[in-house]
This record gives structure tokens, sequence and C-alpha cells, in this order.
């Protein structure tokens, strides 16, 4: 289960309070996947940020009682003087697995040949969503958290490759995405909610937040 209490996010923009959360309370539970629609500008990445424990409320709580994935696409926990294989040992050592496996699956999942044993700040973006796409999916979480911001590859193989295994291993894994495109959502949840003004309205179907969503456009 992952749930907010309360919660409430602002940033100050220079200019005015640009208002994230205000006093937001909902739950996910796992096997109920869950989809937040929210227009561009409005704290997608933020929420799913919180969630992950990147970033911290300004007030209220956010409990976790099971395995919550960083976003993928995420980062934050790679260092770029560091080589793939070390990152992957290291990242695996953190989360208590197997560094041998989780060195193995990157290696053969991303397909970077011999950039695999050279520093992450030296590949390109696309390498790079292709190793943090293939760590995170070398780690096996209760939630998933998709932003719609994260990097993308254009690489076709590692595309079928990884998501063949994201598929699979959603069957049995809950999902939260957060998009401004309804149809990104219809791959992954039932349910959902719309993020407006700091508010969260949470909606039984992915219909019904559609026509709340579509409504104030």
């Amino acid at each position: 289960m992952l749930e907010f209490e309360n919660v409430s996010k602002s940033f100050w923009t220079g200019k005015q309070r640009k208002v994230i959360l205000d006093r937001a309370s909902f739950r996910v539970e796992l096997g109920n996947s869950l989809g937040i629609l929210a227009p561009n500008g409005t704290g997608k990445t933020t929420i799913i940020n919180m969630m992950a424990g990147l970033e911290k409320p300004d007030e209220g709580e956010i409990r976790k009682t099971c395995r919550v994935s960083f976003p993928l696409g995420f980062m934050g926990g790679v260092v770029n003087k560091h080589t793939a294989r070390e990152n992957a040992r290291f990242i695996a050592r953190l989360y208590g697995l197997d560094p041998d496996y989780v060195e193995a699956f990157c290696r053969w999942l991303c397909g970077i040949e011999e950039y695999f044993d050279m520093p992450v700040g030296t590949y390109s973006q696309g390498m790079r969503a292709r190793f943090t796409f293939s760590l995170m999916l070398a780690l096996e979480f209760d939630i998933y958290l998709i932003d719609e911001g994260m990097p993308s590859t254009t690489d076709v193989e590692f595309n079928r490759k990884a998501g063949s295994i994201l598929r699979e291993r959603l069957q049995s894994a809950t999902v939260i995405v957060v998009s401004h495109q309804a149809e990104t959502l219809e791959k992954f949840c039932r349910s959902a909610a719309v993020l407006r003004d700091g508010q969260l309205y949470m909606f039984d179907t992915l219909e019904e937040a559609k026509r709340m969503y579509d409504y104030h456009a």
C-alpha cells in the first residue's frame, strides 16, 4: 500500500507560489493500478518523485508498506564517473540483491556492448536511458512508477526486449502512471485520478476521469 495523508507541496517560482498538492489524501492498494491525468506544468513529476521518496512533502505524511520503484528512467541513483558495471553492482548491494545477477541482467538487456565498462558520463542520452531502464527491470518492485516525461529510447531491439519484460512484470505488479494524455493510461490502468489546482480527484474508472479532464481542458 502507498498512502498520502493530508499531503501539501508547493514551490516559489520567483513570482508566485505554485501549488502542486493541497492537503491531498489518497491510497493505492496493491493490485489496483492508478493513472493520474494532469495538464503539463501542474507537477506530475513532483508527485511521482514524492511517491518514490526523492522529494519530501511540505506537510502531511506519505506511508509505504511495500516496495516502490524509483521513477522509470530516473538517473539520480547512477554515478556518472562510474561504469554501468560498477553502478549496477552498487545498486544491487543497496537493495540486497545478487550483484552478479543484476550486472549480467543489465549487460544483456541494455546491449551497449563495450560501453558497459566505460563511465556512464560518456553515454549518449539514449544509452543512459537504456541502462537506467534495465537497472529498474533488474530490481523487482510491488509498485512501479511511470512518468510520461521520462527519457525515451529509439533502439528497436531494446524496446522489444524491455517491453516484453515490463509487460510480464506488470501482470503481477501495480503501476502508478502520470500523464497529460488519457491514451497513455489506457495501457496500464482501470481507475484514475485528475490533478487540478492542487487537488487530486479520484475516480473508480478511467472513463469518469477522462470526462472531468476533457471538460476542464
